[in-house]
């Protein structure tokens, strides 16, 4: 899921707090904005639009953690719409809720556990690549 690659220069210690911070910042959001999923995205756009015109190895993080943030909003967002319509209406709990459920708490979980590992391992100048959003980003964000 997350593999370690090669970049092209060694990032300076300002450049692996910037982006290492990309990744923390989706984290706080996280915990300050847990019953909406919005707040994440939020924070991490916030961030990037902040730090778009950085160096190619700060953008980079940013977007790629941006892009995963899209994904977790959509399935929170999901999850969340899927329990307000079970409370508020005559709609039940099904096999397919709570499997979607579980689904999306591990999705967190394993969202949780590789954004905190790759907040530590860009810190120290070491570029992480998440599978499917590493590939998605370098077609994104192309070097000046």
């Amino acid at each position: 899921m997350i593999t370690t690659q090669e970049f092209s220069y060694i990032p300076g210690e300002h450049e692996a707090e910037k982006a290492s911070n990309s990744y923390l910042m989706s984290l706080l959001a996280f915990i300050a904005g847990l019953p909406f999923p919005i707040i994440n995205l939020i924070a991490t756009i916030i961030f990037y639009l902040g730090n778009r015109k950085d160096t190619f190895f700060v953008r980079w993080h940013c977007t790629q953690a941006l892009l995963s943030q899209f994904t977790v909003l959509m399935m929170n967002s999901v999850g969340f719409w899927w329990t307000i319509s079970i409370i508020f209406s005559d709609e039940v709990i099904t096999r397919k809720y709570i499997s979607y459920i579980i689904t999306i708490l591990i999705f967190n979980i394993v969202e949780f556990i590789a954004t905190i590992y790759t907040a530590i391992k860009t810190r120290k100048g070491i570029h992480i690549e998440w599978w499917f959003y590493g590939d998605l980003t370098t077609l994104i964000c192309k070097p000046r």
